[in-house]
Parts: structure tokens; sequence; C-alpha cells
């Protein structure tokens, strides 16, 4: 499992969300409703408790807690900016 982050979305994270180097991003497994997938991704600006994915693109640190490591089920996850939005692709 490996997580990536485009330097779109690094950009996204700096101008639209007001991210700095330094910071810390938490990638989060959130209930999202009914469907296919009730599950979907999340972030928030948050520090590293347990940290199971943690890597720095632009100098800011984005990581997966060990407990939301479950939503990946064992595929990469890759943060991009489409149409000015985060979007998470698992692959």
């Amino acid at each position: 499992m490996k997580l990536i982050v485009t330097d779109t979305a690094v950009e996204c994270f700096r101008k639209d969300w007001g991210y700095r180097e330094g910071d810390f991003v938490r990638i989060y497994v959130r209930y999202s409703g009914g469907g296919e997938d009730a599950f979907a991704f999340g972030i928030t600006r948050d520090d590293p408790r347990y940290p199971a994915i943690s890597n720095d693109f632009g100098g800011i640190t984005f990581f997966i807690e060990e407990n939301d490591l479950w939503h990946l089920d064992g595929r990469d996850l890759t943060l991009d900016c489409r149409y000015d939005e985060i979007a998470f692709v698992r692959g």
C-alpha cells in the first residue's frame, strides 16, 4: 500500500485549503451513507498518533492512521485535484 499525492493536489491544498509547509493532513474513513460503498475518505488537519502510512509531499505530511487502513483493502491511494476538488483514487 502506497500513499501518493500529486503535485496538482499539493497545489490545491496550498491555494484552496490554506495548508503550508510543516502542516499535517490526516486521511480518514467516514460514513457517507448507503449505496455500493457506505464509506468514503475524508481529510482534516491533525497530528499523527498511530500513523500506518506517512509521506511528505511539497513540505506537507499526509498520513493514514492504523485504524483507517482497512478501507484501502491492500490497494494504493492517490490524492489528485480534479475539477478544483480533491479526488481519492484507489488502485
